[in-house]
C-alpha cells in the first residue's frame, strides 16, 4: 500500500480515475461492470490528469476503451463549490 503525506495547509481535492470498455462510445454506458479498471484515488487534479492520461493513452487502439475523472470532493462536499 502506498502512502500519501498531506501537509498541514494544503487543501485536499480528492478525484477518482477509472475506466472501462464501452459498447457504444458515443455513451457512457460500460459493457461489464466487473471489467472495470479503478486506476485510483488522487489527492488533487494535476495528479488524477497524469493518471488519467497514461491509461487513455495506453488503450489508444482500442477505440471503445474511456478512462474517466471523478471529482470527489464535489460529491463528499457539494455545498464547498
Amino acid at each position: 500500500m502506498t502512502e500519501t503525506t498531506v501537509h498541514t495547509g494544503e487543501q485536499q481535492l480528492l478525484h477518482l480515475v477509472f475506466g472501462g470498455e464501452l459498447p457504444d462510445p458515443s455513451k457512457v454506458r460500460f459493457k461489464d461492470l466487473d471489467a472495470l479498471d479503478v486506476v485510483g484515488i488522487f489527492p488533487n487534479y494535476a495528479t488524477a490528469y497524469s493518471a488519467w492520461k497514461a491509461k487513455a493513452q495506453a488503450t489508444v487502439d482500442n477505440a471503445h476503451m474511456r478512462y474517466f475523472i471523478v471529482h470527489l470532493h464535489r460529491l463528499l462536499e457539494p455545498a464547498a463549490e
